[in-house]
């Protein structure tokens, strides 16, 4: 075998600008699968980061009044009792459940001011202690809300740096007041998200899904909820999960819990089912470049084609040597196996190069484009060994070719 790969190497080196036009159909086609399939794979990572975040693995559970979240600005519903702690238990209770936070929340338009500046499609949050954590928020500057600011009720907040930019523009904020809705809120600290990132707004409904973020939010404690909106207003809830793959199955348990004690027809609790979402569009993502994947695969036929073509060739042009060989005793085996080593060899290199240059490909589609990859070494090692099959598969008609002929014909031939 070694020594069939050694004249593999000789016979490839000895006609050099012949070898790499052959390999050229299994290059371009390995090139073009492994620069695809990278693309793919970095479009979807980036869909899931948009989506969930940069692993927070937050599940949000709202109250629904058919398919549109309910807004309480209309009123409280009737039949959907406050949350209390055996709901708290009953949520942390769920595998890969790491914590629990309930909160409120409310879009304002016109309702948050700091001197002469508004904050325009901010959100505001009424949050228990934990919600922080459970967010993946972390405190810049300041303090966080505590418990004991619940407790004993105090106007102070929280303002994310979008917020603290439009409100304050640059100035110091900490310390500071605003109103919301005419009640004024000391700023105790200014939050981010622990792991931030920048979703990629193609299409109308990515800005409107992220225009909300964008422009602000503002956390004060739940206990002073009531001193600017509803008494008994029904909560949301934040759940935190400990893996991505978890989201699902964790909003639709959460769901059965917070469903199973209401009085409503009209209304339900609802996950936002993130990881669908970002599936489904994996999924459109990935039909998509399918056809791609498919003219690839005809550029690798093709090249296979390629390979049988040149091997016919070589065994034309090595007859008498074949015939030499058959002379002296060498059985049909080991013309077969010489052969069919060179094919193999010779498309085993050409999909090595392939890999490479479809590595290459897919960085400089990232530069040029912008576009997110992420390697897939699995698929690279498919398409060198799918490559070796293409030698086997290709190279067997001209090696058995060459296995079977006469050797007195062959030696007549020289």
């Amino acid at each position: 075998m070694l020594e069939n790969i050694r004249l593999s190497f000789r016979g490839i080196f000895s006609h050099k600008m012949r070898s790499f036009l052959t390999m050229l159909g299994i290059i371009i086609g390995i090139a073009a699968i492994i620069a695809i399939v990278s693309t793919i794979q970095g479009t979807n990572e980036q869909i899931k980061k948009n989506l969930i975040g940069s692993g927070v693995n937050n599940v949000r559970v709202r109250v629904m009044q058919g398919d549109w979240e309910y807004e309480f600005s209309q009123g409280i519903p009737d039949g959907i009792p406050v949350l209390d702690e055996n709901q708290r238990e009953s949520l942390a209770a769920i595998d890969n459940v790491e914590e629990v936070s309930f909160y409120r929340s409310r879009q304002e338009y016109d309702g948050v001011f700091h001197l002469n500046d508004s904050l325009a499609g901010g959100i505001v949050y009424g949050v228990d202690e934990k919600y922080l954590s459970t967010a993946g928020l972390t405190v810049q500057e300041g303090r966080g809300i505590s418990a004991r600011d619940i407790s004993k009720f105090r106007r102070v907040c929280l303002l994310d740096e979008a917020a603290a930019q439009t409100l304050f523009n640059g100035a110091e904020a900490v310390g500071s007041t605003i109103e919301i809705r005419r009640v004024p809120y000391t700023v105790c600290g200014i939050v981010r998200e622990k792991e931030t990132f920048e979703p990629a707004i193609v299409t109308m409904e990515d800005y409107y899904t992220y225009i909300s973020d964008s422009a602000g939010m503002i956390l004060i404690p739940e206990s002073t909820w009531p001193v600017v909106y509803q008494y008994d207003e029904p909560q949301s809830v934040l759940l935190k999960a400990s893996e991505t793959e978890a989201m699902t199955q964790i909003g639709k348990e959460a769901e059965e819990i917070l469903n199973g004690r209401l009085n409503a027809a009209e209304y339900s609790y609802k996950a936002e089912d993130l990881l669908k979402q970002a599936r489904d569009i994996q999924q459109l993502s990935e039909s998509t470049n399918t056809m791609l994947l498919w003219i690839a695969g005809i550029s690798l036929l093709v090249g296979g084609i390629g390979v049988m073509n040149i091997m016919l060739v070589s065994v034309t042009e090595r007859t008498s040597e074949i015939g030499l060989k058959k002379a002296i005793g060498a059985s049909k085996k080991a013309i077969l196996s010489q052969f069919l080593t060179e094919a193999v060899v010779l498309t085993s290199l050409g999909g090595v190069l392939g890999v490479i240059t479809g590595i290459i490909l897919a960085e400089l589609i990232s530069q040029l484009n912008g576009t997110p990859v992420a390697i897939s070494w699995n698929a690279a090692v498919i398409a060198v060994l799918f490559s070796m099959v293409i030698g086997i598969v290709f190279g067997l008609l001209p090696s058995y070719k060459a296995a079977n002929l006469d050797p007195i014909e062959a030696l007549r031939r020289e």
